[in-house]
């Protein structure tokens, strides 16, 4: 789900690994990066596609499965035999796990005193906030104290690299601190609590939904489902394999999330192509593809999921009226760079680079199951009228007693099912977005984002140029909160289900991080598994990305005047009409 999105296209969930990913051991001795360390150096990241990147360090482990207790019961240099195995292997590196940490380099970096003192400047700025909240400056600038909270907040999100502190943590402190003040400025306590109630239900909604995409997806993969997809692209000319990558991932990425997506295909292109301008120039296609993808259906990205799950958008119309324009966003920049001396360059062909993975037994079952599953949430939104995390929550089980059944007694393929899934799944990611989705439900319940959205209407009446700044700012700012501020900013009696600016918010949001390669989960994906340069990217890459963004834009508001779409025979489907 390209925005699963949630994914997001974005929420650039994995900005706060990016220098690790971009910066390997410094040992001079050690080998090359490999497919399996750029995957490892990502443990922990975001969305649907976070158990992807630790799959290597589940390969650097020992193949058969063992049991908590014989874990427990195993030799203390067990630990270290299987860290040196890593390392000779090249799937893992330091950074992988904390508890891989040697015990010299942990002694070396063990800094008590330095310790100590931020503990202290962490419980004084705590303390020293508590105190400010308890001012009666706040009761009486409420608007003013959520302001400058939240600014402060998403200040620490987006420096978090330079502060390390990870914006999950952030954002939950973010979003108490907002509406503690809330609770001090409403009429009353019981107000307030009423107004959290009533985000709290709403923001569960998401959070449920993605925690059971980023389930089924991850169980996919375990099985190597992707596989069915990946072994049947064989084209190795130049020109050829960039269409076939960037369609591939376009329609991948409509069903998964747009994290997911990159990692499986740029996974893929290691097998594919040699180290090269033109594997990097592939990549930079599959996040082009990625963003698109998740743009023009309900479960691609996690912008277009809040808007349909809220009532923004619909099924049906999201597809016939978002398709085209997404497709011109991929479009475009693919035909210019099949002009680039990378593409037309000689030398270009070449043979398998990896041999490819085995698929895991009934891997195609699985997959079947798991994608089945994912498109079959519109349906049962429309056939139940139920909120689509039931629709999801009813998938994950139905793969939950599948994988149960189908490894019955295979003690050695633990890691096949569903709770072995939850612990590689990323938790912190999916608290992140609780974090901001509360943060900006207080901003609405005080009023401020009617504020901002009456300034917007005073001096910028055109709302295609709203939609449009919103996806530009995308490209550096996470889609996540700007589409939430703007769902507080302008309800449905502004704008009905499916106009023109809820669905130019869903295209706009998920496309717009493409521009630049830290704008989306996909680009930060891409920059740390092929070591991308972000000026290389915005030199190469950023100028075809906003081609196709603008060119999209251009094409969905001549679609929409000329009443183009999709054929409409599709509306004659009766589960999809109206859901």
């Amino acid at each position: 789900m390209a925005s699963f999105a949630i994914g997001s296209h974005h929420l650039n969930p994995l900005r706060q690994f990016k220098k690790h990913s971009l910066h390997p051991p410094s040992s001079p001795a050690s080998p090359p990066p490999s497919f399996g360390s750029s995957f490892c150096r990502f443990r922990g990241s975001t969305r649907f596609g976070s158990g992807l990147l630790v799959r290597a360090e589940d390969k650097a482990r020992d193949s058969s499965y063992s049991s908590p207790i014989q874990q427990r019961t195993q030799q203390p240099n067990s630990i270290k035999q299987l860290q040196d195995a890593a390392e000779e292997s090249g799937n893992c590196d330091p950074i992988c796990s904390v508890d891989e940490t040697s015990s010299q380099e942990y002694e070396t970096n063990y800094q008590p005193k330095t310790d100590l003192l931020k503990a202290f400047a962490v419980v004084g700025t705590a303390l020293t906030g508590a105190a400010a909240i308890n001012h009666s400056w706040v009761a009486a600038n409420q608007d003013l104290a959520m302001a400058l909270l939240f600014g402060i907040g998403y200040a620490g999100i987006i420096f978090e690299e330079s502060l390390a502190f990870n914006k999950s943590g952030v954002g939950l402190l973010m979003a108490v601190s907002l509406w503690t003040v809330r609770s001090i400025g409403a009429p009353s306590v019981d107000i307030a609590v009423s107004e959290l109630q009533h985000a709290s239900g709403e923001v569960s909604e998401i959070v449920f939904f993605l925690l059971g995409a980023m389930t089924i997806v991850e169980i996919v993969d375990a099985h190597q489902g992707f596989k069915l997809v990946t072994d049947n692209i064989t084209t190795r000319k130049p020109r050829s394999l960039l269409w076939v990558i960037g369609l591939v991932t376009f329609f991948l990425s409509s069903i998964l999330d747009n994290l997911t997506s990159t990692i499986v295909m740029v996974s893929l292109l290691r097998k594919l192509v040699p180290p090269s301008e033109y594997r990097k120039l592939l990549g930079a296609v599959v996040v082009i593809a990625a963003n698109a993808g998740g743009a023009w259906t309900p479960i691609g990205d996690v912008t277009t999921t809040m808007l349909w799950i809220h009532g923004q958008i619909s099924t049906l119309p999201t597809i016939k009226d978002l398709f085209i324009p997404s497709a011109v966003s991929l479009a475009v920049p693919l035909a210019l760079m099949s002009l680039t001396s990378e593409v037309n360059g000689k030398g270009q062909d070449a043979a398998d680079v990896l041999a490819s993975e085995q698929m895991a037994p009934r891997g195609q079952l699985v997959f079947s199951i798991g994608v089945g599953a994912l498109i079959f949430v519109p349906v049962f939104k429309a056939l139940t009228g139920l909120p689509p995390y039931m629709g999801m929550l009813l998938g994950l089980g139905v793969l939950w007693i599948v994988t149960d059944a189908i490894h019955y007694g295979e003690s050695d393929r633990q890691k096949l099912k569903v709770p072995q899934a939850l612990s590689r799944i990323d938790t912190q990611g999916a608290l992140f977005f609780l974090g901001i989705l509360l943060s900006v439900s207080s901003l609405e319940a005080a009023g401020l984002l009617r504020e901002l959205a009456n300034y917007l209407d005073a001096h910028i009446p055109n709302f295609e140029l709203v939609a449009s700044a919103v996806g530009v700012v995308s490209a550096i700012i996470d889609n996540v909160p700007l589409v939430a501020a703007t769902m507080g900013m302008y309800d449905l009696t502004s704008f009905p289900q499916d106009s023109e600016f809820w669905q130019l918010i869903a295209y706009c949001a998920g496309t717009g991080g493409s521009m630049l390669v830290i704008g989306s989960a996909a680009g930060v994906a891409f920059m740390g598994m092929e070591k991308v340069d972000f000026f290389w990217y915005m030199k190469k890459v950023s100028g075809f990305a906003f081609a196709g963004y603008a060119a999209g834009i251009a094409a969905y508001l001549a679609v929409h005047n000329l009443n183009l779409s999709l054929p409409t025979t599709l509306a004659e489907v009766p589960f999809l009409s109206g859901s």
